[in-house]
């Protein structure tokens, strides 16, 4: 599974069993950039961007990376030679994100005698961001997976607010607007 990050943060690269038998360990950045080699004694670090981030935990075979940056995102290997002479892989995908912003709700209305057209757009700028919206219509609540919501309200039954959630793998923020009347702001 993909490990997801914030610049700046800390985060550990880990498998979830290192073979017992295993006489070498080496983590690599991309298929041709050693990070760190362990084969006896102390682990070698490579002289790589990640000379003085990263730390080997010699008994599970963990990465630990300390102030990842976005051009750290990559998908890591972690070779294991075990004494059969035998070699194990393992792919970790790491992604560094940028938490989400507080979202802007752009309204567009239109109202006519007897109902109200709402175009509510809330959008942001990221990677992977998931949109929902949250709003009450007569006595259910609602929600909606998408940047857009559009609606046609009567006076009997408009919401009195709405909130637009954003969310990426790291982080999540919201924003809300309130009609005080039927079609009114």
């Amino acid at each position: 599974p993909t490990k997801y990050a914030i610049p700046g943060g800390n985060v550990s690269l880990q498998i979830s069993n290192l073979p017992k038998n295993h006489k070498s360990l080496i983590w690599f950045y991309t298929t041709d950039q050693k990070i760190v080699e362990w084969e006896s004694g102390d682990p070698k670090y490579f002289d790589t961007k990640f000379k003085d981030r990263a730390t080997l935990d010699l008994n599970s075979g963990t990465l630990h990376i300390r102030k990842v940056q976005k051009e750290d995102s990559s998908t890591y290997l972690l070779r294991v030679q075990k004494d059969t002479e035998d070699e194990d892989e393992w792919k970790i995908p790491l992604v560094v994100l940028d938490p989400v912003p507080k979202p802007v709700i752009e309204v567009n209305k239109i109202k006519e005698e007897n109902s109200c057209h709402l175009f509510l757009s809330c959008v942001i700028q990221g990677q992977l961001v998931n949109y929902t919206w949250y709003w009450e219509s007569g006595s259910f609540s609602k929600q909606l997976q998408n940047s857009v919501l559009e609606e046609v309200y009567t006076p009997q039954n408009y919401s009195k607010s709405y909130t637009c959630q954003v969310s990426n793998p790291v982080s999540s923020q919201n924003s809300t607007i309130n009609f005080t009347s039927f079609c009114v702001q």
